[in-house]
């Protein structure tokens, strides 16, 4: 049974369960889901460089891009919203005529939705298609899917405080692999870092986060891509079972799109003794849980 014993850090709790303490490795979960489950965790990390830089240019509002159910549409909205900037969101995909939860917070927090077609989105980096989304909407400051990029990556690197020097390993989720580069680029010369991949995409997730890491950094994490459950968003029975009954045990709420399968992923590699005896493992709550409170 899992259970969540408090530390001398406000955001950070030990994880414990018979299987945890039998491999004698100790893990911990930084919340940075705390205290807004929705627009925290790593996404205002990886907006707060972004958004002083559309500031310093003298723009107002932020534009960017996302599914659907993005988490980052979501927070997008939410953060603009709080520091006064307008939002536009690029969805992928047709108009919906009935906003599901995700899209219809964005629009309540202010973002104007601007829904293009499959194919007209995978030209979002191509100059053509900004050009015309100026000329659409104006001005603006863009800030790339998942806030993918070296403001994202900036604000990422801070999200290891220096109390966390005590720890071996960080792991996090990886969707883009921006937060997993800020991590790394961070790490001591000590430490190491693992990244779940929740999608099918490890070569992608790679070379995302080597174009952005100093050169020194480069041993120091791995990316693990036997827990994406098919992809993005994909999951089946084992993996919901796993994440109702952590929220139920530990009184911490995750969900199976990004902290779920990496709780799942780190409890697996314990039981399977892929870490070491010893080792102090904090694993990043990077927060996403629009998908249970916005239902």
């Amino acid at each position: 049974m899992f259970s969540a014993q408090p530390t001398n850090k406000s955001n950070t709790v030990q994880i414990s369960h018979p299987s945890i303490k039998k491999a004698g490795v100790e893990l911990f979960i930084k919340r940075l889901d705390l205290p807004d489950p929705i627009s925290m965790g790593n996404k205002g990390y990886k907006l707060k460089h972004n958004l002083i830089e559309a500031k310093n240019q003298g723009l107002d509002t932020i534009l960017t891009f996302g599914g659907a159910y993005s988490n980052h549409i979501v927070a997008t909205a939410a953060i603009c919203n709080k520091e006064g900037l307008k939002s536009i969101g690029i969805i992928r995909g047709n108009e919906i005529e009935v906003l599901n939860p995700s899209l219809n917070y964005a629009n309540e927090q202010g973002m104007k939705l601007h829904f293009v077609s499959r194919e007209e989105y995978r030209n979002k980096e191509n100059k053509n298609f900004i050009d015309a989304l100026t000329e659409r909407f104006g001005s603006f400051y863009m800030v790339h899917e998942g806030g993918s990029n070296k403001l994202g990556v900036k604000g990422c690197m801070e999200i290891l405080e220096s109390e966390d020097a005590i720890y071996d390993t960080i792991a996090v989720a990886c969707g883009t692999g921006t937060t997993l580069a800020g991590i790394v680029s961070s790490l001591n010369e000590n430490q190491n870092a693992i990244g779940v991949a929740v999608l099918n995409a490890q070569d992608y997730l790679e070379k995302n986060v080597l174009k952005y890491i100093p050169e020194k950094r480069k041993t120091q994490f791995e990316i693990i891509n036997d827990f994406h459950f098919g992809g993005y968003a994909k999951s089946n029975d084992e993996l919901n079972n796993f994440v109702e009954s952590f929220n139920a045990q530990s009184g911490i709420e995750i969900e199976p799109i990004y902290t779920g399968k990496l709780i799942y992923a780190i409890t697996e590699m314990i039981n399977n003794r892929c870490l070491k005896p010893n080792t102090k493992v904090l694993a990043l709550h990077t927060g996403g849980l629009q998908y249970i409170k916005l239902k």
